[in-house]
């Protein structure tokens, strides 16, 4: 069993997630978005340990939290090694949309494909997904039928991938071969917008019809 907290913050109303193991009360934040302060009093007030900080992508309105949330929390930072260059400019791009943030902490471990983070009893498995930005990765919970796709999947939709680092082809293929495979009744919690399943993409986004 799995407990999802999704939390809409920062400018770009990003969808941050608390994600906890009911039994052992351990957790991680997927993608720590803006105001890492008031996601370490979420945290606090679900009575949870957090054991991780999972970045599914290093674009400034998915990490603007990190720098506060890592120094309340204490938790590892983990990331693709593919997204260490945005990691370290992503306070530098928040400027380009006149925003400040705080610089992000390097990351303190790298993800992997088949890496698998295990939270309580709960397995997050890392797919790789890049094409929307170097390193993008999505987290899949087999059991719990669930998978957090940053930006690469969204409600009838993809990521943009006309910023530096993205690429439509790779995308299409990472969705292809990573998330379409997953069976139809996997809840896609994406980086922003509301959730959606693997089968009603697969039959209605219209971005992955032949």
């Amino acid at each position: 069993m799995m407990e999802i907290k999704t939390i809409p913050i920062g400018p770009l109303q990003t969808n941050c997630y608390l994600v906890a193991c009911p039994e052992t009360h351990s957790a991680v934040v997927i993608d720590p978005a803006w105001s890492g302060d008031k996601l370490y009093e979420l945290v606090q007030e679900a009575g949870v340990e957090l054991v991780a900080i999972l970045v599914t992508h290093a674009h400034f309105d998915h990490v603007g939290g990190a720098a506060d949330l890592k120094r309340l929390c204490n938790a590892r930072l983990l990331a693709h090694p593919d997204s260490g260059p945005l990691l370290a400019e992503a306070h530098h791009h928040a400027l380009l949309w006149s925003l400040r943030m705080d610089p992000a902490p390097a990351a303190d471990g790298e993800l992997a494909e088949g890496q698998v983070i295990e939270v309580g009893t709960l397995r997050l498995e890392v797919l790789e997904t890049p094409g929307h930005a170097p390193g993008h990765v999505s987290f899949h919970e087999p059991a719990a039928k669930a998978v957090f796709s940053g930006d690469a999947l969204f409600k009838n939709g993809i990521g943009r991938t006309d910023l530096p680092g993205g690429n439509h082809r790779v995308l299409i293929q990472s969705i292809r071969d990573k998330l379409l495979t997953l069976p139809d009744d996997t809840a896609v919690h994406s980086g922003h917008g509301p959730a959606t399943t693997v089968g009603n993409e697969r039959r209605w986004n219209a971005f992955l019809q032949s």
